[in-house]
């Protein structure tokens, strides 16, 4: 019983090692902007803006109005969604 054990041992592990692994989420305070563009054309409610943020990992998400002044610092963990004149959602990017 052993021996077959141990003859089918180098198949399965052959086999596993084929597996392709499932894609994690992104890690807390990560921010992936490209998995919230879903969101683009949208209009920035609560629910959509916390819906993006959850999408892209980020820690928190800030909307920024066309021609708004905004300060430059990044934060690696911040969201950042872009408006258009009309207050859609015109571009979406992290920092």
């Amino acid at each position: 019983m052993q021996t077959r054990s141990l003859v089918l041992l180098p198949a399965l592990l052959s086999l596993a090692a084929c597996a392709t692994p499932a894609a994690a989420p992104p890690a807390s305070g990560q921010c992936n902007a490209d998995a919230a563009s879903a969101y683009v054309g949208k209009t920035p409610d609560a629910a959509t803006v916390e819906a993006a943020r959850k999408a892209a990992g980020a820690e928190r998400a800030r909307t920024l109005k066309h021609g708004q002044v905004v300060t430059l610092e990044y934060l690696e963990g911040r969201l950042n969604l872009y408006l258009d004149a009309s207050g859609k959602i015109e571009r979406i990017g992290c920092g």
